[in-house]
């Protein structure tokens, strides 16, 4: 029994037809004996599933350890900046400046982190991050003065800034579609995660000598990005950036170990290369990137609103200030002692951490935009309820306790919608030839935001209060509903490829909604 040529270009065996053009075939020809066997043939499809599952989650979960620098940086300067103030003799403008200047710089980082990511890869460009965050967290740990606290600072900021803005693109673009939801929510999970971790620091050495605990509390935050150098050597390169580069026959080995069918991995290669060639072609008109970006087509220009807005409707609700000056609000509601204060700051840690968690298991399933809009109306509601409790309630313990209410319901939805979905919206929304640099541009609207509201917040609470602060905040959460709903499409379940064509038209664009069969409709056609 042999393989013969039928005269059409086809081969077959015993009459049956092989086909000219599957390349699967001569493989199932020599496992034919095999494949008799409906149960082995069940157990080696179980078996690849789980495998595949396992890689991409190791993989997600190697991307996001920078976010946990970012959040570990957030939560251990809440606590820190106390001691800081005691040792330094620092003023309220520099103690500002010292919070916010991180996020400021932070965009310096995104910035060359979209261009830097093009040329490097996706992966190095993690690693690269790592190195300037553990050079700047150092310095800032033997500081001896303000001053060198601040080149310590600005080298942070930057390391955050291109691991912030990589992760989600990273992760967007290595996970298989049914899963991506989810999957790009790990960043949000890991700067939860660090927050958390810089609360216990801030608890746990707060009771050393005020000139050496605040250095400890920065030097622990070297420790997850020791892990990124281990983690580079399991993670692949995105199969997206190994096509720009002509690596397509790398690009088609990382997609079979990402994806659970093989007829899947050819389906998402021939998007990804017409989308590169789309890409190319664009090169050949000699089109830089940045040049669209700042003249946009109409597609582009929806993009950019809704990725752009998204990013900077996260910080200006006021999320950052809530997180880096917990201690302050709970002084304000009447909270005295700065071990409880920092006690009440890891209640919030441990909410935020836990519902983010809520956002991962509902994301892919219930859909992006539903949860934004349990996010931004219970934050509305939450920021406008800790504006009434600070005004009305004074410093008594129901005070105290709506106002704790108040400050865990806000992270908590928070972590539902608003914090998860942001980075996924803005890493699966481009195509594939500006997703890099508009992600770049959407983590730099996030980071100036962010600054702008922690170098501002204890001026402004000062001059209205901190209970008048929050009631502002809750006015623009209530404008950020109106934005979801009529700048944000439903991506649910669909390929990055399918999500770019949602904004070719106006109609489309305002009008996308992924109905909530569509997951099972589409693993029933795969």
């Amino acid at each position: 029994m042999g393989l013969q040529e039928n005269g059409k270009g086809e081969m077959v065996l015993s009459g049956i037809s092989l086909g000219a053009k599957n390349k699967y075939k001569r493989m199932d020809f020599e496992m034919i004996d095999d494949q008799d066997d409906p149960s082995h043939h069940h157990h080696v499809k179980e078996d690849r599933s789980s495998s595949t599952r396992k890689y991409v989650f190791a993989c997600a979960v190697f991307a996001s350890l920078n976010n946990v620098l970012l959040g570990y940086d957030v939560g251990v300067m809440s606590g820190a900046i106390l001691f800081i103030q005691e040792d330094l003799k620092i003023t309220e403008v520099q103690e500002e400046v010292l919070v916010g200047i991180l996020s400021i710089v932070s965009l310096f980082g995104s910035l060359a982190g979209g261009k830097t990511s093009d040329v490097i890869g996706r992966k190095w460009t993690m690693g690269l991050a790592a190195i300037v965050f553990q050079a700047g967290a150092a310095v800032m740990t033997l500081a001896p003065s303000f001053q060198i606290l601040m080149v310590g600072r600005l080298l942070a900021g930057v390391g955050i800034g291109l691991g912030v803005m990589i992760a989600p693109v990273y992760i967007a673009e290595i996970s298989p579609t049914i899963a991506r939801g989810s999957l790009t929510s790990f960043p949000e999970i890991f700067i939860n995660l660090g927050i958390l971790l810089g609360y216990v620091s801030n608890y746990a050495f707060s009771g050393l000598p005020a000139h050496i605990n605040w250095r400890i509390m920065l030097a622990v935050g070297i420790l997850p990005s020791l892990f990124i150098g281990f983690a580079l050597f399991v993670i692949p390169e995105s199969p997206r950036w190994l096509v720009m580069q002509n690596r397509v026959e790398e690009a088609r080995s990382v997609l079979l170990k990402t994806n659970e069918k093989e007829s899947e991995v050819e389906e998402r290669l021939a998007e990804i290369l017409l989308a590169a060639g789309m890409s190319n072609a664009e090169k050949y008109e000699e089109k830089a990137v940045w040049r669209e970006l700042l003249s946009p087509s109409p597609a582009v220009f929806r993009m950019l609103i809704t990725g752009f807005g998204i990013q900077c409707f996260q910080q200006i609700t006021g999320i950052d200030a809530t997180v880096y000056y917990s201690p302050t609000i709970f002084k304000d509601a009447g909270i005295e002692g700065e071990s409880k204060l920092l006690a009440a700051t890891v209640a919030v840690g441990v909410t935020k951490t836990v519902f983010i968690l809520v956002a991962i298991i509902l994301i892919d399933k219930l859909g992006r935009k539903p949860l934004l809009y349990i996010s931004t109306i219970g934050m509305t509601f939450c920021l406008f309820s800790l504006g009434l409790t600070l005004t009305f309630l004074g410093k008594g313990q129901v005070g105290i306790a709506l106002s704790l209410l108040s400050v865990c319901g806000n992270v908590a939805f928070f972590s539902v919608g608003m914090g998860p979905v942001c980075w996924v919206l803005t890493s699966e929304i481009f195509p594939l030839r500006l997703r890099a640099q508009a992600a770049a541009l959407g983590a730099v609207g996030n980071r100036v935001c962010s600054g702008l509201i922690a170098m501002s917040f204890l001026s402004v609470s000062r001059a209205i209060s901190v209970a008048g602060t929050f009631f502002i905040f809750s006015a623009i959460s209530s404008l950020s509903i109106v934005f979801v709903y009529k700048c944000v499409p439903e991506t649910k379940g669909k390929s990055l490829e399918q999500i770019e064509q949602l904004f070719q038209s106006d109609h489309e664009w305002r009008g996308s909604e992924v109905e909530l069969g569509d997951v099972e409709h589409l693993v029933q056609k795969e």
